[in-house]
């Protein structure tokens, strides 16, 4: 293999398919990058066994040929290597030279047929969405994704389309995030994709109403995003009854300001840490919410007025999992519907449905 190619179009290739390069394997052609070169065009892919991404770019072909070679080695010499242009060759004893303006680096290639063959996409279900509006749907729902595997499929988000609507749910046991989008789809499909494949997909996307293509089979889904291809196993199992786990109405309707109850609550819990936890406890009477908690370090109060229907009420609730769904809003303002001290905390756009979060509370003990 013998090829010439611009310096900085490679170098943002092998960074995005090094994503899917397993770090920790013992197959070492996992850690590496395949390279292929032939007709004019240098398709680079990277597969851990779960999730592939590939891509091809413009170079000039010398000689065509295949090698894998170290994802991280490579990368970080193309990095910085002062040219704009880079040269690859290897022989047939896999010795391979990468070299840009003065700097030469020789390594040792691994043959390309040591690289696993990537999983065949066939007989798929075809959906388009605007690159923006899955970026945007991803990123609304990823942080309620399952990070233990208690319950392998929450490890993922479901993809659940009907009536014309697609919804994206993701749940770990302690909440849940919906996002809703209508979609040119006449069928009904429902499939889960890994949370991991779901984020790199999401670094791909561009602000932009340029689609994204899904292709969806029975066991992978395939997305073409700006020039790559990303394949990812679907997960299979009985994903939550989350049509059955979204509460109806409200007891109890505040209408806040998100910025304001964000600060209240990241004030409010400078004394919850790791190693000291405590849930904070959230008072509501005649429109005045008053958030504090009490932990081994000391006590901690605050308080914002909002808009409130309904009435008073005491909750108590996990911090964390409250501030991640109040940045996910994307939101100058929210509702917040809340059913009794032991009902899930749901949270709503002023208007529309786009998307709906729920968190669960914490039980309080009386103070």
């Amino acid at each position: 293999m013998n090829l010439l190619c611009d310096r900085q179009t490679l170098v943002e290739a092998v960074a995005n398919v090094s994503r899917a390069v397993s770090t920790k394997n013992t197959l070492a052609a996992l850690e590496g990058v395949l390279l292929k070169a032939s007709d004019g065009q240098l398709s680079l892919t990277g597969y851990d066994l779960e999730l592939a991404i590939s891509t091809s770019i413009d170079a000039k072909i010398l000689q065509p040929g295949e090698i894998v070679l170290s994802a991280k080695i490579f990368l970080d010499m193309i990095r910085r290597m002062p040219s704009d242009q880079v040269s690859i060759s290897c022989d047939d004893k896999l010795l391979t030279v990468v070299k840009g303006g003065m700097t030469e680096y020789t390594i040792l290639g691994i043959p390309a047929l040591e690289f696993p063959e990537l999983p065949a996409v066939s007989q798929t279900t075809q959906l388009e969405l605007p690159q923006a509006t899955l970026k945007e749907m991803i990123a609304q729902t990823l942080f309620a994704v399952a990070t233990t595997d208690n319950k392998p499929v929450h490890t993922g988000s479901m993809f659940d389309i009907e009536d014309g609507a697609l919804n994206l749910v993701s749940v770990d046991g302690y909440r849940l995030a919906l996002r809703h989008e209508k979609v040119d789809f006449a069928g009904e499909m429902s499939f889960i994709v890994p949370g991991k494949s779901l984020a790199e997909v999401a670094k791909l996307l561009r602000e932009e109403d340029e689609p994204a293509t899904l292709a969806v089979a029975r066991r992978h889904i395939l997305f073409e995003v700006e020039g790559y291809t990303i394949i990812s196993r679907l997960l299979e199992g009985e994903f939550l009854d989350w049509k059955s786990a979204i509460p109806q109405g409200g007891q109890t309707t505040l209408r806040v300001s998100v910025r304001e109850l964000v600060n209240a609550i990241e004030r409010a819990s400078l004394l919850i840490s790791d190693s000291v936890k405590s849930p904070l406890r959230m008072k509501l009477e005649g429109g005045l919410l008053r958030i504090s908690c009490s932990t081994a370090l000391g006590r901690a109060y605050d308080e914002l007025h909002c808009q409130q229907e309904g009435a008073d009420l005491e909750i108590g609730f996990n911090s964390r999992y409250m501030l991640d769904a109040l940045k996910a809003s994307g939101c100058d303002e929210l509702q917040l519907l809340l059913n009794g001290p032991l009902a899930p905390i749901k949270l709503l756009p002023l208007e529309g449905d786009s998307f709906t979060f729920l968190v669960l509370p914490v039980r309080l003990k009386s103070e």
